[in-house]
């Protein structure tokens, strides 16, 4: 009896030991999620949670994505930013119900580079947002959407 009492505390103690380390590794690794962005119905109101006071239009942002997408549910995109010490680069489709579609944040010395896919629900500007040493760069492309994506 005794010994499946001691068996118990020892797996109890693991889990709760265990379930400590994932959260301070959580807090200590992820990158932090900017709620109130993501949640903004409209795009200035995510450009104001991240900080955009203006944009600067840039040749230095290669934004690849295809003109006419025949499924909004998954467009490819792919974005390389040449900019001098960018830090983070934001995907934002203007008409999706909330415009801000992702957030990649680098590391100094790792080279910006995405390739990913999004939903956009309809036709509309895909805009990339860089931020490199304090300022916001800007480009952008028209995205024919002709099927559904987001909103079906």
């Amino acid at each position: 009896m005794l010994s499946r009492r001691r068996n118990l505390l020892k797996v109890l103690a693991g889990v709760a030991l265990s379930g400590a380390i994932a959260s301070w590794l959580r807090s200590a690794f992820a990158a932090e999620w900017n709620k109130p962005a993501f949640d903004a119905r409209a795009m200035s109101e995510s450009l104001k949670e991240i900080g955009v006071d203006s944009l600067i239009e840039s040749s230095e942002i290669a934004l690849n994505a295809p003109e006419i997408a025949e499924n909004g549910a998954v467009v490819p995109v792919e974005i390389i930013s040449s900019i001098a010490a960018t830090e983070t680069i934001y995907i934002f489709a203007e008409k999706n119900s909330q415009p801000l579609v992702a957030s990649f944040s680098f590391a100094s010395g790792l080279e910006p580079f995405i390739e990913t896919r999004i939903k956009m629900a309809e036709t509309a500007i895909l805009r990339v947002v860089v931020k490199a040493a304090g300022k916001f760069y800007t480009a952008a492309k028209e995205v024919k959407v002709t099927i559904g994506g987001c909103g079906g």
